[in-house]
């Protein structure tokens, strides 16, 4: 059975550069990046007005890569808080083993990468602290909760990633991944 690896988390915890180095390091994976399938839309608009069209595509991206006989592993990195929860009974009917990873990093390693990322222009004080308050929503949410869609368990594992290279991180999630 393949293999679907969410990468989840606030804002800025590395869930992007995590899910493409996975990928990287497994081959035959692909990478999609829920922020990009359909958020390059000028003016940006506010996330309640494109979250329905973000997930109806990545499920529909997903689909394809799950009939895609090339490709044994994907990795969605999204922010998936509550209001966004149920793609994940979605992409479980698609024939995907599901792991579930929140990444998370102290705040001052998160003020410490906000500031450093010249790339994203949304990456503003204000953003950072609704980064802040969300990852400890996040944490809240679904710390080492076990979640039940439709009969099937998917637990969440929760990594710190403050102290921890990204090659780290990403061995960490695919040792996790194959274990199972």
């Amino acid at each position: 059975m393949k293999k679907y690896i969410i990468i989840n988390g606030t804002m800025g915890a590395g869930k992007s550069t995590v899910g493409k180095r996975i990928a990287e390091m497994l081959g035959r994976a692909a990478f999609i990046d829920g922020d990009n399938v359909s958020c390059d839309m000028y003016p940006l608009l506010h996330r309640r007005e494109t979250d329905a069209m973000q997930k109806d595509n990545i499920v529909h991206i997903s689909k394809n890569y799950c009939d895609f006989d090339k490709c044994d592993f994907v990795i969605l990195s999204w922010i998936i808080g509550e209001n966004r929860a149920d793609i994940i009974p979605e992409i479980l009917k698609l024939d995907f083993q599901i792991h579930h990873f929140i990444l998370t990093c102290s705040k001052e390693v998160l003020t410490h990468r906000w500031h450093k990322d010249e790339v994203n222009h949304w990456r503003t004080d204000e953003n950072l602290k609704v980064a802040i308050d969300f990852d400890m929503d996040m944490l809240d949410d679904f710390n080492n909760k076990i979640f039940n869609f439709n009969n099937k368990c998917i637990d969440c594992v929760l990594i710190d990633t403050s102290d921890l290279s990204v090659d780290i991180v990403a061995e960490n999630i695919i040792e996790i991944v194959h274990a199972v």
